[in-house]
């Protein structure tokens, strides 16, 4: 059986988006940006909304490396600001920091279903492009096969066992 790179990519994509969906199960919106709580003490580690939020800053770059048209998932100043790779995860009580969880799950996931037609579309020989990155980002993953791969698969599963442990933290079941 012949498969492509960019589909079998998306296969990791996919089934991270599934997980993705599994582990919203039952978050309520007053605490999507919110630090767990376990008995009654905070616990400073990454809560879902900043989670999905810097997860969906990754699709417009995939879209565009791949020579789709990002424009209509080019996330908000404030989200890039909020999101980035160099922000710090907020407790936000008020809900004054960050988009609602409504914005950051639409967000997430019209990114990665726009990113995972990119891929599949895209023919092998493009995969085997430099990485147009610079410094560690390129000698950690010189092609754009190498960088999609880990932005489908490592990445998105790494900061989904973040959600996974608040989940716990919260009293959560299993996703």
């Amino acid at each position: 059986m012949s498969r492509s790179i960019g589909t079998t990519i998306s296969d990791s994509l996919q089934m991270s988006m599934s997980y993705a969906e599994r582990l919203l199960k039952d978050v309520p919106a007053d605490r999507f940006a919110r630090f767990a709580s376990v008995g009654g003490v905070a616990v400073e580690s990454n809560h879902p909304a900043f989670i999905l939020g810097h997860l969906s800053l990754y699709p417009t770059l995939i879209v565009q490396q791949l020579g789709g048209d990002a424009s209509k998932l080019t996330p908000s100043e404030k989200s890039q600001q909020v999101f980035s790779k160099t922000a710090t995860c907020q407790d936000d009580p008020d809900g004054t920091i960050y988009p609602a969880m409504e914005e950051v799950v639409q967000s997430f996931f019209r990114g990665y279903e726009a990113a995972m037609l990119e891929l599949k579309k895209t023919p092998d020989a493009e995969f085997q492009r430099p990485n147009p990155g610079e410094g560690r980002i390129v000698e950690l993953f010189p092609t754009l096969s190498s960088m999609h791969a880990f932005y489908c698969g490592g990445h998105i599963m790494m900061h989904l066992g973040q959600f996974s442990a608040w989940r716990r933290m919260e009293g959560m079941g299993a996703a």
